[in-house]
């Protein structure tokens, strides 16, 4: 029979126990063919990189999807590795296959008739990118197939962007109303975003059993306990520095309340920090490595492979 010291020691090691599984770097490349070409050097020096993890787009160069065969070449390079596919689930963009050129035709950030209900204007920060009501079936039945086409390439899980997309929903003028409630649903928009992300990883896994779902951003979600559990780590970018200088203390320490609940938990957290400068990189990753996460300082386009 089990002590109560021998379950108190069981919780003590339970994290590092899950962390020895962890990986220990990782890649983040969305534009293989920008600096590797043909295809068959991207997956060689993906292949070669000797990181664990490898956060790659669907495809080589926006349209020639990784073959199952790429995959399994770009795996082959080192044991344990996990090789996970980009996926943006928060907004439209208008350089994917689902765009239609009538949704904004004349180009000026706004939805025109035409437009399915789902599409909300342009993300004035990022040009081809859309708000998108992300708890309607139309976009739903839009994500869900891709869900199954990247699953079928051979990928072992998805990296999923933009599920901080609620912040949009919850800004009042200029302030921000957390756990705003969203009226469509009775809901509040980060429910309906962890219920999205909660319904993407039962999808992947019904392609593959055991396929990882790691979010990017959205600190503020790991607060939902079925949140947690559903996910297989998280990424975060620019979380001690925003590339130019040092972030402010209350800020990123507004964000690190919410990672050592994950932490806790013994998944694994991936900081992405885009610094072009060695002090604040070092800065970067030096606190990185502080809080035992992983760290990789990279190029904001992701077209290298960046340095733990």
């Amino acid at each position: 029979m089990r002590t109560r010291l021998d379950l108190l020691l069981a919780a003590l090691l339970l994290p590092s126990l899950l962390s020895a599984a962890n990986p220990q770097s990782f890649a983040y490349v969305l534009q293989a063919d920008a600096r590797f070409k043909p295809k068959s050097k991207a997956v060689q020096a993906l292949r070669d990189c000797q990181r664990d993890w490898i956060l790659l787009d669907a495809t080589y160069d926006g349209s020639s999807r990784w073959t199952k065969n790429d995959l399994a070449a770009i795996r082959g390079g080192k044991t344990g590795r996990k090789v996970v596919c980009y996926l943006s689930i928060g907004e439209a963009e208008t350089y994917r296959p689902y765009w239609q050129k009538n949704w904004d035709a004349n180009k000026d950030g706004k939805p025109d008739r035409s437009a399915p209900k789902w599409l909300n204007i342009e993300n004035p920060d990022w040009e081809g990118n859309y708000k998108v009501r992300y708890w309607m079936p139309g976009w739903q039945a839009i994500i869900i197939p891709e869900v199954d086409r990247i699953m079928s390439q051979g990928f072992d899980g998805l990296y999923l962007d933009i599920v901080d997309a609620f912040e949009f929903y919850e800004q009042d003028k200029k302030n921000y109303i957390d756990n705003r409630p969203n009226p469509a649903t009775g809901n509040t928009y980060r429910e309906d975003m962890a219920n999205w992300v909660q319904n993407i990883a039962q999808r992947a896994t019904r392609n593959k059993r055991d396929a990882m779902t790691i979010p990017q951003n959205a600190a503020q979600l790991l607060a939902i306990p079925s949140y947690r559990k559903t996910i297989a780590g998280i990424g975060v970018e620019n979380l001690f520095t925003n590339g130019k200088k040092r972030q402010p203390d209350d800020e990123s320490g507004y964000t690190l309340d919410f990672l050592f609940l994950l932490r806790r938990d013994g998944k694994p957290i991936l900081i992405v920090d885009y610094s072009r400068k060695k002090t604040l990189s070092s800065i970067a990753r030096s606190s990185a490595r502080k809080y035992s996460f992983l760290f990789l300082n990279t190029d904001r386009p992701l077209k290298t492979l960046g340095s733990p």
